[in-house]
């Protein structure tokens, strides 16, 4: 059974900081590009960070560049997003997704962990 499962979310205050942490299970971890996703209320779910399935180059949205870093530990089946200097704007439920290409492409969502940043 497959299992994405979000954790660390929560309240912070602006300039804070929080680590979301996505813990896989029933795929093999390794092959997939993973990523962070969020969606605030009434807007469309937009993608934040991507990692490729070795780690190595990242992608970023630009409205967290220089605040927030994607990471991953292949050996423990997850991926983390660092989110640093945290604004209210960055308040939205963040979801992880898995995503394999080939010949057909397979992708899979956690739940979501929502993150709320507000004083």
């Amino acid at each position: 059974q497959v299992q994405l499962v979000e954790s660390g979310g929560g309240l912070a205050q602006p300039g804070g900081s929080l680590r979301l942490s996505c813990a896989a299970s029933g795929f093999t971890f390794s092959n997939y590009v993973m990523s962070w996703y969020r969606q605030a209320p009434g807007k469309e779910r937009e993608l934040v960070a991507a990692i490729p399935s070795a780690g190595g180059s990242t992608n970023y949205a630009d409205s967290v560049k220089g605040r927030f870093t994607i990471s991953r530990d292949n050996a423990k089946n997850t991926v983390y997003l660092q989110m640093n200097s945290l604004k209210p704007e960055d308040t939205a439920v963040y979801y992880c997704k898995a995503v394999r290409k080939g010949v057909a492409t397979l992708y899979y969502w956690g739940q979501g962990t929502q993150v709320t940043v507000s004083s």
